[in-house]
């Protein structure tokens, strides 16, 4: 049977006033709209549900029976469709997101504790894993989404940008590039780096970087995490790049960061399945961490 809530809602409301004119005052139809309406609903039941005379409109058995039925069912169904309709204004449960560590450690405390401020029923979980590893749980539905650098292959995941930052150079204070205020990227030829292994988003934008500009470095130690690096790098083991939002907000105590030239910046982005919408309560947490990482570049 194909029958329509149009349908349903004309025959309730004729059983209840018993006049057509009546029903189409009330339910905003034209009283052969009501009509065509009473007419259909009998054609896909295949009997009648209304006795209709000149002077009276009256209920059959099967219509008696379908109204003294019908109110309930349309409540539990008005009931049913204004709770799935207020899940677009919830704001409470658990939100599951995945970051690589350097986010991990320099943006999402920040979300975490403004979604605490902001939307106290809103638990926002925290999965801190290699960029690889956040892209596999997204893709795989283990997390809502997940804040990565940019990441090369995309055709299956929803990105959108909310951060860029340049990289930076970073030196003992006793080396003779922390004399510039600027350094030039060519100016790393040669030099013993210390930078982040291929686990990380950022590793191929430095490549690349480095690549564009024909620069050739000895690559000293690949390590997993950036306070690795800086202990490293004042051991004397080498330089480093690495993304702005890596460096401590306090700074760094006993080495220099130089501005690298030309500009060359990591997008950081969220990202989810592309064939998957966000719950209204994911997508609260989504819009938090935009906005403070809109924050943080329109302080920059």
């Amino acid at each position: 049977m194909n029958i329509s809530l149009r349908q349903l809602r004309v025959f309730q409301s004729v059983a209840s006033t018993r006049n057509f004119s009546l029903t189409g005052q009330q339910i905003g139809l034209t009283q052969p709209a009501v009509s065509r309406c009473i007419v259909e609903l009998e054609g896909q039941l295949g009997l009648r549900l209304l006795d209709r005379t000149t002077r009276a409109v009256d209920l059959t058995e099967a219509g008696r029976r379908l109204a003294a039925r019908l109110d309930r069912v349309l409540d539990d169904l008005d009931a049913c469709l204004q709770e799935v309709q207020g899940m677009a204004t919830e704001r409470r449960g658990r939100v599951r997101v995945a970051s690589s560590p350097t986010l991990s450690a320099n943006l999402m405390p920040e979300c975490i504790a403004l979604c605490r401020q902001a939307l106290p029923g809103l638990q926002l979980v925290l999965l801190d894993r290699i960029q690889n590893a956040v892209l596999d749980s997204v893709r795989s539905g283990e997390v809502d989404f997940g804040v990565v650098i940019d990441p090369s292959e995309r055709e299956d995941l929803h990105c959108e940008a909310i951060l860029s930052e340049p990289f930076c150079l970073v030196c003992p204070p006793s080396h003779p590039l922390a004399r510039l205020r600027q350094v030039p990227w060519t100016a790393l030829a040669g030099q013993a780096l210390v930078l982040l292994d291929h686990a990380s988003g950022s590793r191929r934008l430095i490549d690349r970087a480095l690549d564009s500009q024909g620069v050739h470095c000895e690559m000293a130690q690949e390590v997993g995490h950036p306070t690795t690096i800086f202990r490293m790098v004042e051991a004397g083991l080498g330089l480093s790049v690495v993304p702005t939002l890596a460096l401590p907000p306090e700074g760094l105590q006993g080495l220099e960061v130089r501005a690298l030239l030309p500009r060359v910046e990591r997008d950081i982005v969220l990202v989810h399945r592309r064939q998957k919408a966000l719950a209204p309560v994911a997508q609260a947490a989504w819009d938090l961490v935009r906005e403070v990482a809109r924050q943080r570049q329109a302080a920059r």
